[in-house]
């Protein structure tokens, strides 16, 4: 065994699970993503989802993508830079900057790779980038392939943000990227007092990401930005397919300074194959299907106030959360991946987050809701985590 095997064999702690039988990813689902899927030959009622309008199994956002790949093929053999540029990447473009109240943008193949390329491009290195400590992955990762210098400060702590800008020189550019929505923790970013902060320093620039947002906040699902009325403060709006709008896919949207200059140089636009025809579809029939029925919205909500009430009432620690993500706080890694096994094996799907996705301490069950949940639903899942829970000692 050389010398890269004997180090990276020293991670073991997928194959100690394992061994205990409580190891808890990669499941296969055997059937389309909704409320309840099919594993292991039987069907689980899904808590673990992203889907939050509910849309992936929806009729007319699979048949959108069908008539996309009858169209145009299975894919597009090229870049948008050369020749992957399809009339219906350009219609979605257009409709997202609508969407969320911007001059332009730019679809991606990936949300995350709209992090990762955009955060780098636009910054040189004399300017900064000051980041959340419980950003997304993918903003830490933009973060550290970009030659600025990378500050971060505690989760929503203003006095700890105001500490890193005061930091950084005048002349530098020094741009905020925040989660609009934590993906783990589901409470949202301070954008009124960060905005507060933008006006009091000189060249700051605020981009956020709006992958949990888009769908569930805001006038017609327009996102976090929407929801405080700063749309037009904020100066970079990302946004994700993979989740409210049922596909595959991300984009940037801005002025149009700030496209122009990222359609020419962000390298994973520019170097990456284009998005498929038929997530392009489906994401632009998701975003018209939100639009049109405000009432997905409000039965989504409806059923997150029920589900965080019931969860309160049985005594869960459920942190800050303001969203359809409800952490269940563990706060021990092995209980949290046996309250995982036995939450399956009674019929409930769910997820461990565990580091890097969170601290040591903080280790949860992320349950996470869609417009299509119903209410007993909800009730047959709290009560078999409740019973899970008390049994292993997590709460009273």
């Amino acid at each position: 065994m050389g010398l890269l095997h004997a180090r990276l064999a020293k991670y073991d702690l997928p194959q100690k699970m394992m061994e205990k039988g409580i190891y808890p990813y990669f499941r296969q689902i055997t059937s389309k993503q909704g409320t309840e899927v099919t594993m292991d030959g039987h069907k689980i009622m899904m808590f673990g989802s992203n889907a939050y309008t509910g849309l992936t199994g929806d009729e007319r956002v699979i048949n959108a993508g069908i008539e996309a790949l009858k169209k145009y093929g299975s894919g597009c053999a090229g870049s948008r830079f050369l020749n992957g540029t399809l009339d219906i990447h350009v219609q979605l473009e257009k409709e997202l900057a609508e969407f969320v109240g911007k001059d332009e943008a730019l679809v991606f193949s990936t949300g995350f790779t709209v992090n990762s390329g955009v955060i780098p491009q636009l910054l040189t290195k004399d300017d900064f980038i000051i980041c959340d400590d419980r950003d997304h992955a993918s903003i830490v990762d933009g973060r550290r392939l970009s030659f600025a210098k990378g500050l971060h400060y505690k989760h929503n702590d203003m006095k700890d943000l105001e500490r890193c800008l005061r930091r950084c020189p005048p002349q530098s550019v020094k741009l905020i990227v925040v989660d609009g929505v934590f993906s783990m923790e589901g409470d949202l970013a301070k954008l009124p007092e960060i905005v507060e902060l933008k006006h009091k320093y000189k060249n700051v620039y605020i981009m956020v990401d709006e992958a949990h947002g888009l769908g569930v906040f805001g006038k017609q699902g327009r996102g976090v930005c929407n929801h405080f009325g700063l749309t037009g403060e904020i100066d970079l709006i990302m946004g994700t397919f993979s989740k409210s709008l049922a596909a595959i896919g991300g984009f940037i949207a801005s002025d149009k300074v700030i496209i122009n200059y990222l359609r020419h140089t962000a390298r994973t636009y520019i170097f990456q194959a284009s998005d498929t025809p038929a997530a392009t579809a489906s994401a632009r029939e998701a975003l018209r299907i939100i639009q049109s029925e405000p009432e997905r919205i409000t039965k989504l909500w409806d059923v997150t106030n029920y589900a965080l009430r019931r969860f309160k009432e049985a005594g869960f620690e459920i942190g800050e959360t303001e969203s359809p993500i409800i952490p269940l706080y563990v706060r021990d890694l092995e209980k949290t991946f046996i309250v995982t096994k036995r939450a399956f094996d009674e019929g409930v799907f769910i997820n461990s987050v565990i580091p890097p996705a969170c601290a040591p301490q903080d280790t949860l069950i992320r349950f996470s809701l869609m417009a299509t949940h119903t209410r007993e639903q909800v009730d047959r899942a709290v009560e078999a985590l409740t019973k899970i829970f008390k049994e292993e000692g997590i709460i009273k």
